[in-house]
């Protein structure tokens, strides 16, 4: 077991106070001096004078004044050997040496040594000297302790973590889908490398560069591949690190923060999550000294001030550009908007190559068909397809992935952990119609989404799910897709009324309502698609930040609100109606299908569309044909 030094210290200085003390007391001079000539035996003093009249005392040593003697005398009963003794002399006998010198007796006196109150001084001074330095090292250990109370004059120092060059194992190439992005921050790496290249044509480095996107689309791992590429000293702290309890730390952090960035330069700051310190000044309740606000203030003087830094590059991610300072965000401080977006089906083969490369995967499994089927998943969420494919071909004991694993690994991630099947009852097909109404409307209607696949195995809180296949670059919706969403939407509701009865609607269909009603809403306050015209009567607002939209105020009057409700009434009844009649104009055919899903508990979308080609005239749905 290897001992620190601190330990090894505070079991040696008790020891070394009580050596001291003993060798105080019994390696003193004066001690010393009479260790030399320490008897082994006492003498009384009557005997003493008996063998001084005998004439068998050879010397005499006399110590401590005359108290003490060390007496040299032939003991006859020991053949005459000279024996030392040591005899204590009683403090009235000043004759004494007057007749060891009438014997003719060897005698000397040996004074004692002054230097005891020196010797004391030092004795009352050891104890608190070293007490003192046994707190000492100990403040030092607790210093080193995260937290501790050694900590109390570091507050307002930055917890930046520092590397010269900061080896991440993240560059470029492990960077996949967001090509844009990865071109803007090139440039930022090639200046630091090489900025004669810019300097010769007058241009100047980005101060700053803000990636902004959805969680999960890689905007920390494009910081890393930066810290990787650059080779310059990096530092990277959350922006929560700046905010503490104590008034005046986080400003005092930043001071300390930009401080050692000026004394590295050239160099990188990211700062992760920017929006926990960057947000919007002026928004609380009240007003008053609020310290994110003083950090806030002191963060954009230090990044374009009157002193403004030389060779600093400002990285910073955030997911909720919305709610950052505007001084913040102009040129000087961010100079550029990185936009990190979920990627395209390009995007997402790439990303899905860079994390296959260390997972075992079948021949037939291809990549490109999943990338066709995730549309909207970030790089988090393809990464974690693959790892949950691969965690359920360990749990299989199989050998590789098979795109079994894929499609319930994808189904797991979308819609949560698959539950137990159910058995053959009354709810078990009440849940198949309400899916196959679903699926039904969506299929004859020419502008929803084609059917992936109709399912009973229930998954996360839902009993059973339809999956529809969204088009790929659908950035623009038209009227006619939104109001086949809406019907489609109210197919499963339309099913129980149609097949059983007004009486036996159940709350399957309860999310399915909020969706409807959401989306009727925003045709009529958003969109302009209604009999109101072509108003936009709601601002699309998030959350509640601080006290800004705390009183929401309407924005039209009440005439105007009932009308709003009316249009998203009758939107809603006029698609159900139409839920209804495709529903009665093929029960034939959802009979035939009900029977067969609770069969096999799950119908893919291509065998579903053949068997409702013959039955009715399904319509050829415009699809998105994407070039990789």
């Amino acid at each position: 077991m290897k001992l620190s030094w601190r330990v090894i210290l505070l079991w040696t200085l008790p020891a070394l106070v009580i050596g001291f003390f003993f060798w105080q007391g019994a390696f003193s001079p004066v001690a010393a001096d009479m260790s030399r000539n320490t008897a082994s035996t006492r003498m009384t003093y009557g005997r003493f004078l008996e063998y001084l009249a005998a004439d068998r005392v050879t010397s005499v040593d006399l110590y401590e004044g005359g108290r003490t003697a060390i007496v040299e005398a032939v003991d006859p009963e020991l053949d005459n050997r000279v024996q030392r003794l040591r005899v204590d002399l009683p403090g009235n006998a000043p004759d004494l040496v007057a007749r060891l010198r009438s014997e003719g007796i060897s005698f000397d006196s040996h004074p004692p040594r002054n230097d005891g109150a020196i010797w004391g001084l030092l004795g009352n001074l050891i104890f608190p000297v070293l007490l003192i330095g046994g707190l000492f090292f100990l403040f030092r250990r607790s210093s080193n302790v995260p937290g501790g109370p050694g900590q109390a004059m570091n507050f307002g120092k930055s917890k930046a973590r520092f590397q010269m060059e900061a080896k991440t194992g993240v560059m470029f190439d492990d960077v996949a889908g967001i090509e844009e992005a990865k071109e803007e921050l090139q440039e930022v790496v090639t200046f630091l490398k090489k900025p004669e290249r810019f300097t010769a044509v007058g241009a100047k480095i980005p101060k700053g560069v803000l990636l902004i996107g959805p969680p999960g689309t890689g905007k920390t791992l494009l910081a890393k591949a930066i810290a990787g590429e650059a080779g310059v000293p990096f530092f990277s702290i959350s922006g929560s690190e700046f905010v503490e309890m104590f008034v005046g730390v986080g400003a005092s952090r930043v001071r300390d923060l930009f401080k050692k960035a000026k004394e590295n330069a050239p160099c990188i700051i990211f700062i992760d999550e920017i929006d926990a310190v960057g947000r919007q000044r002026g928004a609380g309740i009240g007003g008053g000294n609020d310290e994110r606000e003083q950090t806030l203030n002191q963060l954009l003087t230090e990044m374009d001030g009157f002193e403004g830094n030389t060779g600093i590059i400002i990285i910073a991610a955030t997911n909720r550009p919305d709610v950052l300072d505007s001084a913040l965000l102009r040129p000087g401080r961010f100079d550029r908007q990185v936009s990190v977006d979920p990627p395209d089906i390009k995007g997402r083969l790439e990303v899905l190559e860079v994390h296959a490369r260390n997972k075992k995967i079948a021949q037939e499994v291809s990549l490109e068909a999943i990338a066709r089927r995730t549309p909207g998943f970030t790089g988090a969420d393809l990464a974690n397809l693959l790892n949950e494919a691969a965690i359920l071909t360990a749990r299989r004991r199989k050998e590789a992935i098979t795109m079994l694993e894929i499609d319930d690994a994808v189904d797991r991630v979308v819609a949560g952990m698959e539950g137990t099947p159910l058995v053959d009852s009354k709810s078990k097909r009440l849940i198949a119609y309400h899916e196959l109404g679903h699926a039904i409307v969506g299929t004859l209607l020419k502008a929803h989404d084609p059917v992936q696949k109709v399912t009973l195995i229930p998954r996360g809180q839902a009993q059973g799910l339809t999956w529809f296949t969204p088009n790929e670059e659908q950035g623009l919706i038209s009227r006619s897709q939104l109001m086949a969403r809406i019907t489609g939407a109210l197919g499963g509701r339309a099913a129980e009324h149609v097949i059983f009865g007004d009486a036996e609607v159940t709350t399957g269909a309860g999310n399915d309502l909020q969706q409807v009603t959401n989306m009727a809403r925003q045709m009529v306050t958003r969109f302009g698609m209604s009999d109101l015209g072509p108003l936009s009567l709601e601002s699309q607002q998030g959350e509640v930040f601080l006290g800004r939209d705390w009183m929401s105020r309407s924005e039209y009057s009440d005439e105007i609100a009932a009308r709003i409700d009316a249009q998203v009434r009758t939107i809603v009844e006029h698609c159900y109606d139409d839920s209804r009649r495709i529903i009665r104009d093929n029960r034939a055919v959802i009979d035939r299908l009900v029977d067969l899903l609770i069969e096999k508990e799950t119908i893919d979308g291509e065998e579903f569309r053949q068997i409702v080609a013959e039955y009715a005239e399904v319509p050829e749905k415009e699809q998105y044909v994407p070039q990789l």
